[in-house]
């Protein structure tokens, strides 16, 4: 059993348990959460006792937890797996997320089992090979557009469910292929330590040494956002709907799964053979706006073909919206004029930019260092200031910030006058004329600190007479349905108006529950009105929801793994190079049995000294900087003069080699491990955890030419 095809499911990320129980009261249909290990997040762990209470909570609106077991795994470490898989079964988890097929090889639960995005799922034979050996769900490539996706949607099994990502921060590399942190910091992506070494800032230097951009963030990727691709990811088939974030604070969640579940309920509206994959409303005291959440700026990368702006190349952090500009500096005060009808945002650029009236050339440098705000942003006319506001602005490349202790309201024009945390003429680049970026807005944070969503399962109800008393009927128009009878004395109502409109407030107090019912849903099913005490419907209403509870938690279905199918499947290629990940004898045994001949060790195992791919991504820097010979073809002057030659980046002193696949429009950034670590154990939990250690070690051949015995 795995999600139903006409469901559709938001996903949402959860640090922490409170988080998790945050995104369910905000609409997240299922939330996926690290374990206290094996998650590709190592500051991200959560006991199973946790998990088990966020299982309870969530399963009371037919929500579903999936637990993150997605990193690769050391032989010492596949028994302790095991146990873990089998604690999160019995703790209720309805999914493991996981990377490394040696899981597949384990005497596990019959839990279901969700394909990681860390398995690199970019192409239709990987896709239709997935979907074979028993998973059913599968995490696509971001990188993918949404003809691919449809194209795998047709090919694999009918039964296996599409996830996507549609919001968060992105990996420039395709997951599961980026090693730049294992070998220049001995921190593996694929375990979940990954230093972000592309966010840090490179220079990049063309085949004959001439500087093509100095000192900028260049494998950075601005933060994806599929919300006006939803339909057309629902068409190509997509089910599953994935936030990035299980680093995030509770307001990103709340604010981002609030924004996509208000979207999604849109379209359930317009599509009324198709439903949310749990139950409940949700009532929001804010207007969401991812806008307003941590991001880089937003792409929707490559779901509608290659695009021209997809990195974040300024700055790797949050800028924030712009919100003002700063008119006068002077005695500790900066006087700042919100954003008005002078100023604009060209969407197609993603730059703010001045009027035509505009004549300081100072204005116009600010302007140009400040492509990164986000093109779907809309102007803050008049925006309100308040102590702890966090403002961003450029100086020259660096982005500089500073919190506002005491912000005052100069005139309902626009005008404030801001006494910041430092002492303004300590503050570098920050002039008249500079542009301000709000990246924390106090108001707002204090806002989603509070209660800020209730969600409610509607109700009917059917209160009937019976023959020696009454009853009560509670359904949630899913197939849930409690009951309840009170035996006792029936009175004629003296006043029948009053005695039906009070019994029906009584039966309508819902408040402490998670459910909701107007009076209008009260079916009233009697010979008169009788007077019926508060005390009496109380206890009736009572013992009906409890009976509901009941009945809906037996109902429950949760999910079993899929069983491989019959014969085998094969996997589409007989050899495996390190890109496979294969780390333990598990996995070597797993691929064996679906036909792969030849097998690398996975790159943690420090079996590759010299240069390989560190990273393979669908971003390259060529097409960025208009250097790409397809971009060239047809041009007349330039077609055949621009060739793929490779490039080199530096950062710190260490040199990269961009190599140019032009085939499949693909870069590789080529290195080799730091000697250092090319000496060091392997990573596993023998020599960063006391975790008990099982198992020998794997013995992989090196060789192209050795083949499976």
């Amino acid at each position: 059993m795995s999600l139903p095809r006409h469901h559709l499911e938001l996903l949402a990320p959860a640090r922490d348990v409170a988080i998790g129980r945050e995104a369910v009261l905000h609409g997240a249909d299922a939330v996926y959460i690290g374990g206290p290990a094996f998650g590709a997040r190592t500051k991200a762990d959560n006991s199973v006792s946790e998990i088990a209470s966020l299982c309870e909570f969530a399963h009371r609106y037919n929500a579903r937890i999936f637990a993150t077991v997605n990193t690769i795994l050391h032989d010492s470490e596949l028994e302790p797996a095991r146990k873990l898989i089998h604690e999160l079964y019995d703790a209720g988890v309805d999914a493991l997320i996981v990377q490394d097929m040696g899981i597949l090889e384990l005497d596990i639960p019959p839990i279901a089992l969700h394909a990681s995005t860390q398995c690199d799922i970019r192409t239709l034979e990987k896709a239709e090979f997935l979907s074979y050996v028993g998973f059913s769900q599968l995490v696509l490539a971001r990188e993918l557009t949404l003809t691919q996706i449809a194209k795998i949607r047709a090919a694999i099994r009918e039964d296996v469910a599409l996830e996507f990502f549609v919001h968060g921060a992105l990996c420039v590399a395709f997951s599961g292929n980026c090693y730049i942190s294992e070998a220049h910091t001995g921190r593996s992506a694929n375990r979940g330590s990954c230093s972000q070494e592309c966010r840090l800032p490179y220079t990049l230097v063309d085949q004959n040494g001439a500087v093509v951009a100095f000192d900028k963030h260049l494998l950075s990727m601005k933060d994806n956002d599929q919300s006006a691709n939803l339909r057309l990811l629902i068409d190509a088939g997509v089910r599953s709907f994935k936030i990035e974030g299980r680093y995030k604070d509770m307001s990103y969640v709340k604010n981002v799964t609030a924004h996509y579940r208000q979207l999604l309920d849109a379209i359930l509206n317009e599509r009324p053979e198709m439903a949310s994959a749990s139950d409940g409303s949700c009532t929001y005291t804010f207007t969401p706006d991812p806008s307003r959440s941590f991001n880089r700026s937003s792409t929707d990368y490559f779901a509608n073909g290659r695009q021209g702006d997809i990195g974040a190349f300024d700055t790797p952090v949050h800028a924030g919206l712009a919100v003002a500009r700063v008119t006068r500096i002077a005695h500790g005060k900066i006087e700042v004029q919100t954003l008005d009808e002078h100023d604009s945002l060209d969407a197609k650029e993603g730059e703010v930019v001045l009027s035509a009236s505009a004549k300081n050339p100072d204005d116009r440098h600010e302007v140009r260092t400040s492509k990164y705000v986000d093109s779907s942003a809309t102007k803050e006319l008049d925006a309100e200031f308040a102590n702890g506001d966090g403002l961003t602005y450029f100086n020259g490349r660096e982005l500089l910030g500073l919190q506002v202790n005491v912000a005052r309201r100069v005139d309902n024009l626009g005008h404030w006058q801001l006494e910041p945390n430092a002492k303004v003429n300590e503050l570098p680049g920050l002039k008249v004329g500079a542009l301000l970026h709000r990246n924390r807005d106090h108001a707002w944070e204090q806002t989603l600190a509070k209660t800020s969503s209730e969600r409610r399962i509607a109700v009917t109800m059917v209160f009937a007479e019976t023959e020696d008393g009454f009853s009560l009927l509670v359904n949630d128009g899913r197939g849930g349905i409690g009951r309840a009878t009170l035996a006792c004395e029936k009175n004629a109502a003296k006043d029948n108006a009053k005695a039906l409109v009070s019994l029906k407030e009584n039966l309508c107090k819902l408040g402490g529950t998670i459910y909701n019912v107007v009076a209008d849903d009260v079916d009233m099913q009697w010979s008169q009105v009788f007077f019926v005490p508060a005390s009496m419907a109380n206890t009736l209403r009572r013992d009906a929801i409890a009976a509901l509870e009941a009945e809906r938690a037996k109902a429950f279905a949760r999910w079993a793994r899929f069983q491989a199918t019959e014969p085998l499947a094969a996997y589409p290629s007989d050899s495996l190079t390190f890109l496979a990940n294969v780390y333990n004898q598990a996995a070597r045994n797993f691929y064996a049995k679906h036909d792969v001949r030849m097998i690398d060790a996975a790159y943690e195992m420090h079996q590759e000294a010299g240069e390989v791919p560190l990273m393979i991504t669908k971003h390259c820097l060529r097409f960025a900087f208009n250097l790409c010979p397809k971009q060239a073809k047809g041009v007349q002057g330039v077609q055949g003069q621009v060739r793929a030659e490779p490039m080199t980046l530096i950062s710190s002193g260490e040199k990269l080699t961009l190599n140019f696949d032009c085939k499949p429009c693909e870069m590789h950034v080529v290195g080799a491990m730091r000697p250092q670590i090319l000496k060091s154990p392997p990573p596993s939990i023998s020599n960063t955890s006391t975790l008990p250690v099982t198992g020998a070690a794997i013995k992989f051949y090196r060789k192209s030419t050795a083949t499976l015995d």
